[in-house]
């Protein structure tokens, strides 16, 4: 049985979210109450002034309603929190192919990624091709090659040191050749500090442009959920440059800062859009905002599945 969503999320919820549980156990609120909460949210990898902004709304709440038990804020602390991750924007295939380009810096598991994604379609019934374009790193393209043979999915791949450009290109041509419903294109890793790297993904995206005018059509940033907080100025520097329409928060089960998903949403307007949710590449799904909140706050006594 593959990891959910809130199995995942055990981590986080034991070692941050379960101290909020017990904030929250006590009888009354007092000014402990909103510190503690406070430095939970912020230990969660919420940043500072996004955790201030809620306990600020939630303090407004309890003096317009007249909320003085502290357990009576669990259910507002979830609302607020849900209300923060925004609604979930599901991946639609709107073109054969649809080319998805994974980017991302070095070590964030886009080559994992790119595989589980490739399994998450073929399990639906789609057509799946991987396209090797990380061809500075030999690992790279060996392990998405291991991939695609163990999962039975084609893989295109260049040489060692090749253009990405040209096998993005050849994976495009070769995706439409052979009537795919899915091409997913794994691109080096980038620095988001290195200029003339994030300049040849731009190169790259607009090769994939010309074999297949709107390609591609999606492109989501991978990042590792144990980043934290450094994962917002990754995400700025690849939405400017690359223009990410999403996130894929890769290795969330390895993570106890699960709260950086608020984050990127709030600060960013980045949906998140899929989740890394265990080790098995059958461990990913798509973001469910609802699951996620009640897997950080929830206990299993609470009757949540999923």
């Amino acid at each position: 049985m593959f990891k959910s969503i809130r199995d995942s999320l055990t981590r986080t919820r034991d070692a941050v979210f379960g101290k909020v549980v017990t904030l929250l156990g006590q009888s009354e609120v007092t000014a402990e109450t909103w510190d503690g909460l406070e430095a939970t949210l912020i230990q969660a990898d919420l940043g500072a002034a996004l955790a201030v902004g809620v306990i600020q709304r939630l303090r407004d709440l309890t003096s317009a309603q007249g909320i003085v038990h502290a357990d009576k804020l669990k259910s507002a602390l979830k609302t607020e929190l849900r209300a923060r991750l925004g609604e979930a924007r599901p991946l639609e295939l709107k073109s054969k192919p649809t080319v998805i380009a994974l980017v991302g810096v070095n070590g964030s598991g886009k080559t994992t990624s790119a595989a589980k994604m490739g399994r998450y379609y073929q399990r639906q019934g789609r057509s799946v091709m991987l396209a090797a374009a990380d061809t500075f790193r030999a690992a790279a393209v060996d392990q998405l090659q291991a991939w695609g043979e163990r999962l039975s999915l084609p893989v295109i791949a260049g040489q060692p040191n090749a253009d990405p450009g040209a096998v993005a290109y050849d994976a495009v041509v070769a995706a439409q050749s052979r009537g795919m419903d899915v091409l997913i294109v794994d691109t080096a890793g980038r620095l988001q500090t290195k200029y003339n790297l994030m300049e040849e993904l731009k190169k790259v995206n607009r090769v994939m442009a010309k074999a297949l005018p709107g390609a591609p059509h999606e492109t989501l940033l991978v990042l590792d959920a144990i980043t934290g907080q450094n994962a917002i100025s990754q995400a700025r520097a690849f939405k400017d440059a690359s223009g990410v329409s999403g996130v894929i928060l890769a290795k969330l089960d390895s993570s106890a800062k699960g709260g950086m998903a608020f984050a990127i949403r709030s600060e960013l307007s980045l949906p998140i859009m899929f989740v890394g949710t265990g080790e098995h590449f059958e461990d990913f799904a798509e973001f469910d905002p609802d699951k996620f909140v009640s897997g950080l706050l929830d206990n299993e006594t609470d009757g949540v599945t999923g």
